[in-house]
């Protein structure tokens, strides 16, 4: 049996991400998903003689705000180059890419693993055009082109070799994909490839420095089989180096019906693409002044928001990484919290009911920014003890959605109001004392426990009015 901890794992990670803009990286084609076949496409992206292409100016902006995001290098003067090489769905013959120069240098980006958060340095990230997609499972003896994705604008996000276990590269494109669709730069969709990885995987002994053979494994279009298809690799080389074999540095695809990888093709170690500059593109300079104005723009992002919530308004972790799954969401809350001081009830409600209603009414956050003065109310009312939190989520907070109104107003016009009158709590308690003499008894030989089932009927018999706090001072004065 191979001891796991014989062989360390070094894996580097290229990531494609389309970004959002509504036209192509150097013609106006559209980017949009779905459309028929060989649709979204023109002279231009065909690079028929006599085109000549224009940068888009978004998807340059698009690059920057990630870079910065992720603490890289800004390169000030740019330029694009020709990488040539034949493929049926490259319909220029090349592809134009900025491999050579990087838009972005260095960088990171932080992941939480167990235990400890961990770095992962970035090599660069730089701007590119995509390829269309070959079709091989329409015919039996043909493969069909769609070039609606060509010359799309992607970032290629690439690692340094410094991920060592299949769980740090799930949690990497974890956080890459929370990120882009942070930034708004790219929608994540993996499944329509709108995020795409390779993986570079190899293994060496522990203590070992120099890198071992590697494999790429291509095109991954889920984080899980990203994770499926490193783990397969990892056991796989293992097995080869602990019987003798050699292993071949090869190019290899992801078969997700069995969590297999499979060889695509040999690779030899370098690859001869004859990069140069494109001719029919200027260079461009990015200036301080235009570099500062989209790092002032950039949104507060989720490292920050969550140190601020923590120790500002004393939330948990828990609390604060699920806020931060999504933009939107923390938004609202940053938005609630600029007008009320219940911070953590705020948290409480955005994790529990307003998520549960956003499911159920397939509604959005950015329609409920217009009830935030009622939600304000609402959350006073509950933590002033004038309702309690189960009538206030599962009654009135619906009511007003469903009709906007002042919730002291509909919980008026219901009769919900929490009761704090000593007489008639004591009416409610008595009548529910009467109806469990045996219950009663159980309680008086020691069975404390009993005292939430008594809680839980006087609220039945209240229909929820009963403050909770002050039935079971009640309760327990009458029980003693």
């Amino acid at each position: 049996m191979v001891d796991p901890e014989k062989y360390e794992a070094v894996i580097g990670l290229e990531i494609h991400a389309q970004l959002a803009t509504k036209s192509k990286l150097f013609c106006g084609d559209a980017t949009t998903f779905g459309a028929a076949p060989n649709t979204h496409i023109s002279p231009i992206t065909m690079g028929h003689p006599g085109t000549l292409p224009k940068t888009n100016a978004t998807a340059i902006q698009y690059a920057i705000k990630l870079g910065l995001a992720c603490g890289c290098r800004i390169e000030k003067d740019n330029y694009f180059a020709r990488k040539n090489y034949f493929y049926p769905d490259l319909p220029k013959g090349y592809q134009i890419s900025q491999h050579t120069t990087p838009i972005c240098v260095g960088g990171e980006i932080h992941i939480k693993g167990s235990p400890n958060e961990k770095t992962i340095q970035l090599n660069r990230i730089h701007l590119e055009e995509d390829a269309g997609k070959s079709i091989h499972d329409i015919s039996d003896t043909d493969t069909f082109i769609d070039l609606n994705r060509a010359g799309t604008p992607l970032v290629e996000m690439v690692t340094e070799p410094c991920i060592h276990s299949a769980e740090d590269a799930f949690l990497f494109v974890t956080e890459v994909r929370r990120l882009v669709r942070w930034l708004g730069v790219c929608d994540g969709n993996m499944e329509e490839g709108s995020l795409r990885c390779d993986a570079n995987v190899s293994i060496r002994l522990k203590g070992d420095t120099k890198l071992g053979t590697r494999v790429e494994v291509k095109n991954l279009n889920s984080i899980r089989n990203i994770k499926k298809a490193i783990e397969f690799e990892i056991e796989r080389l293992i097995q080869i180096t602990e019987t003798g074999g050699t292993i071949i540095q090869q190019t290899r695809s992801f078969d997700a019906s069995n969590d297999t990888t499979f060889s695509i093709r040999d690779k030899e170690d370098a690859n001869d693409y004859r990069y140069f500059p494109d001719p029919d593109l200027a260079p461009f300079h990015l200036t301080d002044e235009y570099i500062k104005g989209i790092e002032a723009a950039l949104p507060a992002l989720p490292a920050y928001l969550k140190k601020q919530w923590k120790t500002t308004f004393a939330l948990s972790d828990y609390d604060v990484e699920q806020l931060c799954e999504n933009k939107e969401e923390a938004d609202f809350y940053i938005d609630w919290t600029n007008k009320t001081t219940h911070y953590k009830a705020a948290a409480n409600w955005i994790l529990g009911p307003i998520r549960a209603y956003l499911a159920e009414s397939a509604s959005s956050y950015s329609q409920l920014h217009e009830h935030i003065p009622y939600l304000v109310q609402l959350l006073d009312l509950v933590e002033t003890n004038q309702l309690n939190f189960s009538v206030a989520s599962g009654k009135v907070f619906k009511g007003i959605m469903e009709q906007p109104q002042s919730p002291i107003d509909f919980a008026k016009n219901n009769n919900l109001l929490q009761s704090n009158s000593s007489d008639e709590m004591g009416e409610w308690v008595d009548q529910v004392l009467a109806q469990n003499p045996d219950k009663v008894a159980e309680y008086k030989k020691g069975k404390k426990g009993l005292i939430g089932l008594f809680v839980g009927e006087v609220k039945k018999i209240s229909k929820g009015k009963a403050d909770p706090k002050m039935t079971t001072q009640l309760l327990e004065q009458k029980l003693s």
